[in-house]
């Protein structure tokens, strides 16, 4: 099985606990405001954070959501956001996430994950952000950066930024731009590294 196969099945794993949840928590956040209501800004995980494995939200940085999530054997840290807009409208896609993640057991560190909602080609998607663009690869819905060794350089490339953009085709044929808020990133990108160091 390959990296791409792997780490899709990861992602949407992780993802599917969390996501009911999700859209309601950002639409409530503010943009430029840390918020984290549930636990202190110092708080690290505890026990009752992540019954079950389940995740357990940390917390809201503008437009990020910050994830905890402990397993048998590793644990997992991310942050998460949806899309401000979805172009062309009308389309009949699943909800879009892009989420960066900490696994200290699997020594995996600000891994990109991108959730497109529908079923894209393998080739030909892309991210953009603050002028530079990085070559994306899908397998079914999910897409990662093309090139691993480019990830550190996109993660500094979105700190930078206001704004992602993720274009994409679908295996339909159309040709989707996902648009993606940055605010907040960096103070989320803080608090995973402090709790999955």
């Amino acid at each position: 099985m390959s990296r791409f196969a792997i780490r899709g099945i990861a992602a949407v794993l992780s993802l599917a606990s969390a996501l009911p949840g999700m859209g309601t928590a950002l639409a409530k956040s503010k943009r430029t405001e840390a918020i984290s209501s549930r636990k202190p800004e110092n708080a690290s995980p505890a026990a009752e954070n992540y019954k079950d494995g389940k995740p357990s939200q940390l917390g809201i940085y503008g437009d990020w959501g910050v994830y905890f999530a402990k397993g048998e054997k590793s644990k997992t840290c991310y942050t998460l956001t949806m899309p401000k807009d979805r172009a062309p409208p009308g389309l009949n896609r699943d909800p879009a996430y892009i989420f960066i993640s900490n696994r200290p057991g699997e020594n995996v560190r600000r891994e990109i994950s991108v959730v497109m909602g529908f079923p894209v080609k393998e080739e030909g998607a892309r991210a953009e952000v603050a002028g530079s663009s990085f070559a994306l690869i899908a397998k079914g819905p999910n897409a990662w950066i093309k090139n691993s060794a480019e990830e550190a350089h996109f993660v500094e490339a979105l700190k930078k930024g206001s704004k992602l953009m993720v274009k994409a085709p679908s295996l339909k044929g159309n040709v989707t731009t996902d648009s993606y808020s940055l605010a907040g990133l960096s103070q989320a990108l803080e608090r995973i590294e402090k709790e999955c160091p």
